[in-house]
């Protein structure tokens, strides 16, 4: 009877002290209990430590809400500590991290590395015909140019986003017909200038598909898009099209394995693939991946689509910021894939308001002489 008795005493006692704790735990009256894991864009998950591209420590404030409950009062704290990059883990919205996951499969071209591949015996004249003292030129960044933000913007959709159809107003034998997954508000490049490529990119996260568009425009709020060229691409399998043919860009490859991100420089601090690269003139001619050419000139001095770059292996890479480094990093590892007419040496990326355009602009100490041409197999010219 007394063990009965002392464990009945313990059973109210321990009772007793579990309502004090959650009577503790209630939020102040007149307020809402605080959302510990809310932020400005719950889809958009930051980097670790939110480290600003040049590697010092950026306030969260402009991505990151954390809340604290002094006072009973939730407030900004400008030293929150971002939620965690998660592996594997495909965000929504524009600009999403991919947490790692790889578009194409791990052989296909564009995730082949290509450090100890033979040069091609035409390098040095290729190279000269873009510019030996001309830089290399990051085309991507924070805040914008003329209006627009500075890059190729995409978007990341789930299977449940809308399809709308899509009418082609130039190279529609060419494309792939819709409808096409786009959000009413996808960014386009270039937006709101009318000129330009105006490309517009879709990752559909849940059936794992690529959708993109060359000058597209919006019509009825985005109940249709018109645009002159555009390709599906399915991101589980090897990219292919008809030899011949373009797609979004004008070599006819997908635009958005080749774009340098920021979840990859910043959170994952390493890119597994080649990047994407334009010059002004080009070859009546293309080599695989590529499978259209966009040029009337037949001069074998001039390099053809597709054509792979990569930064010499003797490059030192030691003195530039750490985003930089990363991105020196993939072109000697995995180089870059010439795919439009455009800027001598222009790489493109994503836009992203945490870059640190002034950390990228180093870029630009990398000229055409510290760059060799990747052996041309399989040359289609005219």
């Amino acid at each position: 009877m007394k063990n009965a008795a002392l464990l009945v005493l313990a059973m109210v006692f321990l009772i007793t002290l579990i309502g004090v704790l959650i009577h503790d735990q209630q939020p102040v009256a007149g307020s809402e209990a605080p959302d510990l894991t809310s932020s400005i864009n719950p889809d958009h998950e930051e980097s670790n430590g939110d480290q600003s591209p040049g590697g010092s420590s950026q306030s969260s404030s402009d991505h990151e809400i954390a809340w604290s409950t002094k006072s009973g009062e939730m407030q900004r704290s400008p030293n929150s500590i971002p939620k965690p990059y998660e592996p594997g883990v495909v965000h929504l919205g524009p600009g999403a991290s991919l947490g790692g996951k790889l578009p194409f499969p791990k052989d296909s071209p564009w995730n082949q590395r290509i450090d100890t591949a033979p040069v091609d015996p035409l390098s040095r004249t290729l190279i000269s015909s873009i510019g030996i003292t001309k830089n290399l030129f990051p085309a991507f960044g924070s805040g914008t140019w003329e209006g627009a933000p500075i890059g190729i913007p995409y978007v990341v959709i789930s299977s449940s986003q809308p399809s709308v159809p899509i009418v082609y107003t130039a190279y529609g034998d060419e494309s792939d017909p819709g409808p096409y997954p786009i959000p009413a508000d996808a960014q386009i490049e270039g937006h709101p200038n009318e000129d330009g490529d105006r490309h517009v990119i879709v990752i559909d996260r849940d059936n794992w598909k690529l959708y993109e568009l060359f000058r597209a425009f919006s019509i009825g709020d985005g109940q249709l898009w018109r645009a002159e060229s555009g390709a599906i691409f399915d991101l589980a399998q090897h990219p292919s099209r008809p030899v011949g043919w373009t797609s979004a860009d004008a070599a006819g490859l997908p635009i958005f394995p080749g774009l340098v991100r920021y979840d990859e420089v910043m959170e994952q601090k390493e890119i597994r693939h080649a990047l994407r690269f334009t010059v002004n003139d080009t070859r009546r001619a293309f080599v695989p991946p590529a499978t259209h050419w966009a040029s009337r000139s037949n001069d074998p001095r001039l390099p053809p689509m597709g054509m792979r770059v990569r930064l010499r292996a003797n490059y030192d890479i030691s003195d530039f910021p750490p985003e930089a480094q990363v991105i020196l990093k993939a072109l000697k590892k995995y180089g870059m894939i010439l795919a439009d007419n455009g800027g001598d040496w222009y790489i493109s990326g994503a836009p992203d308001p945490r870059w640190d355009n002034d950390a990228l602009h180093t870029l630009k100490k990398v000229q055409g002489k510290d760059l060799e041409v990747v052996l041309i197999e399989n040359l289609v010219a005219e």
